[in-house]
């Protein structure tokens, strides 16, 4: 009998152990999960999600735009370009123009029509002048009155250079420093600079 026991009090003793070790196993994996839930039963009703959790990440915003292209107007093939058919822009080649660089003004003419046209060339008149002082009109000094008519094809840009010499109407005097605009009827205006 007193072998038995011994036995007994060491199984005893071992099983023990492994219930307070399974116990502690438990006990910390419900610690655990309890941390990680944020710990829900806090008074006010806030877990710590809410509280530490990473700030919102900011949704991105989609913009929708709408290209309104005027309603080409139907002329036969070969007919004059009606205005509202033609879409018309100009840059200048730099913003600032140093010493004598002469300034060049890029024009570009497009038939939005449904047939090709014809348009006068001659007809470009790219204005430059000093707020309300007219400086120069390329219509008036053109060399050799080129009326050159052209042939517009649907989409297909008619692109001109225009030079200024940096002077007063055809042949005066050289103009000053200043800012000056560039302007041609149906394009927007460029504002361009001489040092």
């Amino acid at each position: 009998m007193g072998a038995d026991t011994g036995r007994d009090f060491r199984l005893d003793r071992y099983w023990r152990r492994r219930i307070v070790a399974l116990a502690g196993a438990l006990a910390a994996v419900g610690v655990l999960a309890w941390a990680c839930t944020g710990g829900e039963g806090e008074p006010g009703g806030h877990t710590n999600a809410t509280r530490n959790g990473p700030p919102p990440t900011a949704m991105p915003t989609v913009t929708v735009t709408r290209t309104v292209v005027p309603r080409a107007e139907p002329v036969a093939d070969g007919a004059p370009c009606a205005g509202k058919n033609l879409v018309v822009s100009l840059t200048t080649a730099r913003d600032t123009y140093a010493g004598r660089d002469a300034p060049r003004f890029r024009v570009s003419v497009v038939n939005a029509g449904e047939n090709e046209c014809t348009w006068d060339a001659g007809s470009l008149d790219v204005r430059v002048a000093s707020g309300d002082d007219r400086i120069w009109s390329s219509a008036h000094c053109r060399a050799g009155g080129d009326k050159a008519r052209r042939t517009l094809r649907r989409g297909i840009p008619y692109v001109d250079t225009i030079g200024w010499d940096r002077r007063r109407g055809c042949a005066g005097a050289r103009v000053r420093p200043g800012t000056y605009t560039a302007a041609l009827k149906g394009a927007e205006k460029q504002i361009f600079h001489l040092r």
